[in-house]
Parts: C-alpha cells; sequence; structure tokens
C-alpha cells in the first residue's frame, strides 16, 4: 500500500502541477489562456485511448512490471515540461502525459480488488485516496516553492524546476516499484500458508458471486448498462474533481490576493489537509451497504453544495468562507471517491474487471477534458472579475451524479447480499 500510495502522489502531483505554472507559462512561453484549457483537460483524451489496452496488458504481465512502467514513462514526459517553447508543444506534451500515464489509476483498483475483500475494500481504497490529498497538502507548497526559488538557485525558471524535479519523481517511483509491489497474495513473503489459504479463499469467494453477478468476457463488460451507469457518475465527478483541481492555486490567489507562489501554495494545501482525514475516516466508516450508499449520496450532494458556495464567496468578496467551503467541497469528493468505486469491483472480475474498470476510468476521465473548457467557456460567455458563474457549473454535475448513486437502492446484486451476510455474522 505505501508503494502505491507514493506512485499515485507522484501521478496526481505531475498531471495538476500545470496549475501553478499557468501564469509563467502566458508570460515566458506565450501559451494562451484557450491553449492552456485544451492542453490540461486533452491529458484526459490521451488517457482515455490508452487505458483498457493497458489495464489488459496489467492482466497480461503483472501488476509489478507494468505499474513500474507507466511511471517511468510518464515521469519522463513530465520532466520534459521544462522545455515547453509554445501552444503546440505544451498541448503534445499534456496529450502525452495522458497516454503515458493511461492505466495506473484503475490499474491500481484492480489489484486492490483482488488482494482485499468487499467488506474491506473501500477502507483499502480509501488509503490508495490519500495520495491526493498528500499530493496537493504537499506538493502545493512544494511546486510554490520551487517556482519562487527556482530562479535564484538555478539558470531556468522557476516552473522549468517544477516540472522537471517532479517529473524525475516519478522515474524514481517507478524503479521503485519493481522492488517493493507483490503481483499476487501466492507471492507475498509476509504472509504465512494459512493466512494465504484464508484470504484466498474469502477472495474465490467473492469471485464466484462476481462472476454469477456480473458480465463475463472483455465485450460483455463493456456493453454492460451497470459499467455505463457508474461511467456517468464518475465522469460527473471528475468534472467536479478537475475543474477545482486545475484552478484551485489561481482560485486561492483570487480570494486572498496574492500571486502565485509560497503564500498560495500554503493555503492551497487547506484543503487537501481537511480531505485526507475525511477521506480516511469515512473509508473506514463505509463498511456496509446502507452507510456506503447514504454516504455516497450526501458527498455528491456536499460537493455540489460547497463548490457553488467556493463560488459565490469569491464574487461576494469572502475569502475565509471560500477557502472553507473549498475544503469542505474537496473532502466530500475525496470521500466519495472509494465508495463509488466499490460499486463495480462487486460485480467485475477477471478480464471484464480489467475492461469495465478500464471503461468507467478513462470516459468518466473525460469530466477532466471537459471540465476546463466548459469552466474557461462560461467565464467567457459571462464573464465576471471572479469567474462565479464557470465555478457554479461545475457543482452542477455533482447533484445528477447524487442523484443517480441514491437510485443505486434499486439495483438488485449479490453482492451487497453477500455483504449483509458477512456483517450479520460478524455482528
Amino acid at each position: 500500500m505505501p508503494m502505491l500510495v507514493i506512485l499515485y502522489f507522484v501521478a496526481f502531483l505531475d498531471r495538476t502541477n500545470v496549475g501553478f505554472a499557468e501564469e509563467a507559462l502566458k508570460v515566458d512561453r506565450g501559451v494562451s489562456d484557450g491553449a492552456f484549457a485544451l492542453g490540461a483537460g486533452i491529458f484526459f483524451i490521451g488517457y482515455a485511448l490508452f487505458e483498457i489496452p493497458s489495464n489488459l496488458l496489467l492482466k497480461k504481465f503483472g501488476a509489478r512490471f507494468w505499474l513500474a512502467r507507466i511511471a517511468v514513462t510518464w515521469g519522463i514526459v513530465a520532466a520534459a515540461f521544462a522545455f515547453t517553447t509554445n501552444d503546440t508543444m505544451f498541448i503534445a506534451l499534456r496529450f502525452l502525459l495522458g497516454v503515458t500515464e493511461a492505466g495506473l489509476f484503475p490499474g491500481v483498483i484492480m489489484f486492490l480488488a483482488e488482494w482485499f475483500p468487499n467488506k474491506v475494500r473501500v477502507q483499502m481504497f480509501a488509503i490508495f485516496y490519500l495520495a491526493q490529498p498528500f499530493s496537493q497538502m504537499l506538493g502545493a507548497p512544494l511546486s510554490g516553492g520551487l517556482i519562487s526559488f527556482g530562479d535564484a538557485l538555478t539558470p531556468w525558471h522557476g516552473w522549468q524546476v517544477m516540472f522537471f524535479a517532479e517529473g524525475l519523481l516519478a522515474v524514481i517511483a517507478g524503479i521503485a516499484a519493481v522492488f517493493f509491489l507483490i503481483n499476487s497474495p501466492q507471492q507475498a513473503k509476509f504472509l504465512n500458508d494459512e493466512e494465504k489459504s484464508a484470504l484466498l479463499a474469502v477472495m474465490a469467494k467473492e469471485d464466484a458471486v462476481r462472476t454469477e453477478d456480473g458480465p463475463s468476457g472483455i465485450w460483455r463488460a463493456m456493453s454492460s448498462w451497470k459499467v455505463w451507469y457508474f461511467t456517468v457518475i464518475y465522469f460527473c465527478l471528475q468534472i467536479a474533481v478537475y475543474g477545482t483541481t486545475f484552478y484551485l492555486p489561481q482560485q486561492v490567489s483570487n480570494l486572498i490576493g496574492q500571486d502565485i507562489g509560497w503564500q498560495v501554495g500554503l493555503v492551497s494545501a487547506i484543503p487537501w489537509l481537511g480531505g485526507l482525514f475525511a477521506c480516511y475516516f469515512f473509508g473506514k466508516y463505509a463498511n456496509t451497504v446502507l452507510r456506503r450508499r447514504s454516504l455516497g449520496t450526501w458527498f455528491f450532494l456536499g460537493t455540489g453544495v460547497f463548490i457553488l458556495g467556493s463560488g459565490f464567496a469569491g464574487a461576494a468578496g469572502l475569502p475565509i468562507v471560500g477557502i472553507l467551503c473549498i475544503t469542505l467541497a474537496v473532502s466530500c469528493f475525496l470521500s466519495v471517491g472509494p465508495i463509488t468505486w466499490s460499486y463495480p469491483t462487486a460485480f467485475l472480475t477477471g478480464t471484464a474487471a480489467a475492461a469495465g474498470i478500464g471503461l468507467i476510468n478513462s470516459l468518466g476521465n473525460l469530466g477532466g477534458f471537459v471540465a476546463p473548457i466548459m469552466r474557461t467557456g462560461i467565464n467567457d460567455a459571462v464573464p465576471t472579475e471572479s469567474g462565479v458563474w464557470g465555478v457554479v457549473s461545475l457543482g452542477v454535475f455533482a447533484f445528477v451524479a447524487a442523484a443517480m448513486f441514491f437510485a443505486t437502492k434499486f439495483f438488485k446484486a449479490k453482492a451487497d447480499a453477500l455483504l449483509v451476510e458477512e456483517a450479520t455474522v460478524s455482528h
């Protein structure tokens, strides 16, 4: 788990640190607002195109090698951003970053589903998700600090130092993954034979339920209505996540009236600190069907409400209220992510899991492509000093996800029945 958290920590840092370089790229390299918005989002096009093939290759080569390969190649591309010269190069590198990182997140989700039973899976997903708040909590002051002090310490611009150093971190993490990841419980030296047998027996029981309850094979998984249902939910979630994350440094800068740098980096870390505790606590708490459904619905609603609140607080000139709303929004969308993933992993297994989870994540992540373009477009169409309407547009999709998530109460799933049975026996 620590190695997986480190990999996602660096991945999330490298895909979102572009927000700290927005103004510098505009001044030093002439990257326009439109090119930045397209570049921020086109990452997810490359990601979507190669997600499912990457997941299938992970099944073939094993998680240890394939996740390490992903980290090394995306780290090289991330470091190459230091040499950006114009709009075209920026957009091309963002696309390549998506191509090289494709398969990391769904690969880990599938990997964890093979290691941990349904009852504790949300808790393990939540531990994995901690990489997001850690990345932004520690990465925000790191990125801001590299930009602030890079000019004084090196012959490069600060934003170049940031891209190169943080890309190099991914390469190092990828090399480390080869030595620390273990492909399956059978190969784990830290489990004795009795522990291996007990774990494999539980997983075999759940696999039998998933095989009976879910689609089998690649094409049936990709045509399953349940897979597409959760793809829409995840798409709405990612619009809120990336629409907030990409522009968080700039939104904080506007709220506190400071240029992007060390101070903005520190304040930008506050929402992720709150999200860190919320994600872990509620991930551990969501160990029953009813808790997952109710918490998921409330967290989606909270995401929408607090994103709207942050936009209106900015327009009203209320920085403390704005930071508080952003913190609560981040806490909500970080907490609901692991809960959402517990549903598809409860009815997908084998190659169906590789294809289905890959489809949900790839098409769902297109929300990250739509969000910056939609936010910029709305702000251009309805210009305000605070950009309030662009922020508001992000929250609307969270309300759609809340309604759809609540409707899962009408689903009949054998995995849910198994969870209820286990909870009854445990009680």
